[in-house]
């Protein structure tokens, strides 16, 4: 009995660790500290444009943010962001939008890449195909969208992504940490 009672203090921060992170608090925390953006700038309601489209998804409580964080890296929330000059031949930049999104999003989801809605939706669309197609057997939900999301992401590879992570990926759990001990402070 004292064995099982040392067993449940053991997992009560465990317990406190695993309280699924409230997107009000991200949603503060990406605006905050979000190394591309200044606060100042940014539009907020874009922020909340894509909290809603990923709670349409069901993104697994570990990974709420994944495209608030996307889109703090890839354009410091700028919808009308422009990118990947290097890759073109006359200077013109390829990517476009929150997402740094490619013209063949415009023509494979059919999306105004500089909408916000439209190109988060495209984006977890994306991932949740890669998801669909369970190329990664993982057992953790976690896991298959971590590989799904770094599949979506990057370019095809012959031995696939699955042992891979998105960069994206970082900046959120470093929010996640953050929020989480701003709660345990009080």
């Amino acid at each position: 009995m004292k064995y099982l009672v040392f067993l449940f203090l053991l997992c009560v921060p465990c317990a406190a660790q695993a309280e699924p992170i409230d997107y009000n608090n991200l949603v503060y925390t990406a605006l905050t500290q979000c190394h591309r953006a200044n606060p100042d700038k940014v539009d907020e309601s874009i922020l909340w444009i894509l909290v809603d489209v990923e709670r349409k998804y069901e993104v697994p409580e570990n990974l709420r943010g994944m495209l608030l964080s996307a889109a703090c890296s890839e354009s410091g929330y700028n919808p009308k962001a422009r990118g990947d000059r290097k890759f073109s031949k006359n200077g013109k930049p390829k990517a476009v939008g929150l997402f740094q999104m490619w013209s063949w999003w415009e023509r494979e989801y059919k999306i105004d890449r500089t909408d916000p809605y439209g190109s988060a939706n495209a984006f977890m669309l994306h991932v949740k195909r890669q998801l669909d197609r369970g190329r990664c057997k993982f057992k953790s939900a976690e896991r298959r969208w971590i590989a799904a999301w770094v599949t979506a992401i990057r370019a095809p590879k012959k031995g696939g992504r699955c042992y891979e992570k998105p960069n994206h990926l970082r900046i959120l759990r470093r929010w996640h940490k953050i929020i989480r001990r701003a709660i345990a402070k009080g």
